[in-house]
């Protein structure tokens, strides 16, 4: 049980590491939090730092859930706990990081690298549709509430428990992280993407 335990704890820290604000200090001596949307992902990363940074970060943190589903499936436990909730802890850790008073990131990034270490299949499955919706939309947020939802509609489809359990969780978190987007589309005032 102590494996588990540590790597739940090891799971949640590694998630709440603010990639992004770490890489705008430590580079570009720039708050990512007093820029942009102040969101603390790799969205607001690439809108304000550019690019390359925001292509760095966002493999962070997709790394943040792609590594502790696969230590959870090569480290051996004392009990048998479903791989996919240490990425689903990862994400929570990302969207409601310790380190920044609670105040995280929208859990796309993380959650897509948890699904991807789990099932790549749907993970290729899932980044299509965003991609495609961006492409159309123009609107990052709206891609990641087309993913999450889709989401969810694949873990039925597939009829997985666990996958249903947390696409459940990721898909709710995602949207409530997203209202303000929501509202910001409605009034036509959200930011579009201009490199598609």
């Amino acid at each position: 049980m102590t494996t588990v335990i540590l790597l739940v704890i090891g799971s949640y820290l590694l998630g709440a590491v603010p990639f992004s604000l770490i890489v705008g200090k430590l580079f570009y001596k720039i708050d990512i939090r007093e820029h942009g949307s102040g969101n603390v992902g790799s969205t607001n990363t690439f809108r304000v730092l550019g690019m390359k940074a925001g292509s760095v970060v966002l493999v962070l943190d997709i790394l943040k859930g792609v590594i502790p589903v696969l230590a959870a499936t090569y480290i051996p436990l004392e009990v048998n706990v479903p791989v996919l909730l240490f990425g689903l802890v990862s994400t929570l850790g990302h969207v409601f990081p310790v380190f920044l008073k609670f105040k995280g990131g929208k859990a796309v990034a993380t959650s897509s690298g948890a699904v991807l270490a789990y099932n790549p299949i749907v993970f290729i499955i899932l980044v299509s549709l965003f991609l495609l919706t961006l492409k159309i939309s123009k609107y990052v947020s709206l891609s990641s509430i087309v993913a999450a939802i889709s989401f969810l509609i694949i873990s039925l489809i597939l009829w997985d428990p666990l996958l249903i359990i947390v696409a459940v969780i990721i898909s709710i978190v995602i949207i409530v992280r997203h209202i303000s987007n929501i509202k910001r589309i409605i009034d036509g005032t959200e930011s579009k993407i201009t490199f598609m």
